[in-house]
């Protein structure tokens, strides 16, 4: 299927200064962030995303700092990875310097928390930033969560899906769920 005609519904988050301080201290220690849920994991890579959008824009409104659902794919089409050759594209920013635009953020407007939206959608092809372990349950075939745990695991969704399947596990919502560590 092609996923170019599929529009991605949007989540309304909130995410505290805590919650903010947090993630960026586990970054900064190279902890692994551990997202349970796939709102969650949306949430969290969308983090990377307004930091990036906060790069262009330090004085976005929160309205304004909504991802879109390509912006990932689109960033990364016009950006070399951090580290990279020169290749004639600007450098991308690393995972700590969004996050602490982001944080920066709510200290300059003096936030107490970061009330926004996204529609960003997740498939093979996607750079993780910032989760590195989730948790979550097995999803439809065809899914877009299906897609997001794809990503995840680079593609090998369905050696872990065939375990669940010859297990008994039990599918959706209210299912079994599992740690994915890539």
């Amino acid at each position: 299927d092609d996923l170019t005609d599929h529009k991605m519904h949007s989540e309304f988050y909130r995410v505290d200064e805590k919650a903010a301080e947090t993630v960026n201290a586990a970054k900064r220690e190279g902890r692994r962030v551990i997202a349970v849920g796939t709102t969650s994991v949306r949430t969290l890579e969308s983090l990377y995303y307004i930091g990036v959008a906060l790069d262009g824009n330090p004085d976005a409104s929160e309205e304004e700092l909504h991802v879109p659902q390509w912006m990932p794919y689109e960033y990364a089409a016009r950006t070399r990875p951090s580290g990279s050759p020169d290749d004639g594209r600007p450098e991308a920013l690393t995972t700590m310097q969004a996050l602490q635009n982001v944080w920066d953020y709510l200290n300059r407007h003096e936030l107490t928390a970061l009330h926004t939206s996204t529609q960003i959608i997740i498939a093979p092809g996607y750079e993780y930033h910032i989760v590195r372990m989730m948790v979550t349950n097995f999803h439809q075939p065809q899914s877009t969560l299906l897609l997001l745990v794809s990503a995840f695991v680079h593609g090998d969704w369905r050696t872990i899906y065939d375990y669940a399947l010859a297990h008994d596990f039990r599918f959706l919502s209210y299912g079994d769920s599992s740690l994915l560590i890539p």
